[in-house]
């Protein structure tokens, strides 16, 4: 008997024929996105630096919240957390990447309410990376109460001492970070080109993550001195009382787009 070969719905969108998954750049790749995301930034730098300002002041509010409620101790996963969800908070600036790159006018309102994209699929990207920073931040919990037991948490004063100066504080030191270096692995391969692929073309969203995932792993070299890039001046933003991050975080949301760019041409 013959087979009826069911045509495929139109509604399920079509891979994007310029992304090329076998592509390999070389590491110095990500120090190009790099010098691009800096170009992007001065070219028409007020709305990326309100944009910038706008993160800074989430990230305090965020951090001023967590403080009032007394969850000091879950302080240090979150600030490890903004990296999971920070692909997420930079559309605005992808979208401004997008603009300059086509010749499009480009207003803070563009870069805040896009207009185009994924919509409901950016939407589920995101909340599969807000997943995985709160098991993340469940997951540090639990660590802490493995190493130290069922105990009170001794409080900002003498957590630094606690994690640096015994040998039970290094040991969960040296674990978190690599369990939570295993959650932000995973995070990075799914979004670093998905949701500027999203704002690109029409993609769903397994679509787009699956294809990130091919991007990173088939550019390891690019992908992991991006992520280091990223780790150290993130780190660089925070520790400078999240002044840093009005520039940074610009900075690093228009080098994605080029980073996605590189791979779409």
């Amino acid at each position: 008997m013959a087979k009826t070969l069911l045509p495929i719905p139109d509604t399920v969108p079509a891979l994007p024929r310029e992304v090329d998954h076998n592509r390999h750049l070389p590491a110095t790749a990500a120090l190009h996105w790099l010098a691009l995301g800096w170009r992007d930034l001065w070219d028409r730098p007020l709305p990326s630096l309100l944009y910038g300002v706008g993160i800074a002041l989430l990230s305090l509010l965020t951090i001023g919240a967590m403080v009032t409620f007394g969850w000091v101790q879950i302080l240090f996963p979150a600030l490890a957390g903004f990296l999971v969800v920070g692909p997420l908070l930079a559309t605005g600036l992808y979208e401004k990447s997008r603009r300059l790159e086509a010749g499009e006018h480009v207003s803070f309102w563009n870069m805040v309410f896009p207009g185009r994209g994924g919509g409901t699929h950016l939407l589920y990207v995101g909340t599969i990376l807000l997943m995985l920073m709160l098991v993340w931040m469940r997951a540090a919990v639990l660590l802490y109460a493995l190493f130290f037991g069922v105990r009170p948490f001794p409080g900002a004063d003498d957590l630094v001492n606690m994690l640096l100066t015994t040998p039970t504080g290094i040991s969960l030191m040296l674990t978190g970070t690599a369990i939570g270096g295993l959650f932000a692995a995973f995070a990075f391969g799914i979004s670093a080109f998905s949701i500027p692929m999203m704002l690109d073309r029409r993609l769903d969203a397994f679509s787009a993550m699956g294809l990130s995932m091919s991007l990173v792993w088939n550019n390891m070299p690019a992908a992991l001195l991006w992520a280091a890039i990223v780790l150290i001046l993130t780190a660089i933003g925070v520790g400078t009382a999240l002044v840093g991050l009005i520039i940074i975080f610009p900075l690093l949301g228009h080098a994605t787009w080029h980073a996605y760019a590189a791979v779409r041409e």
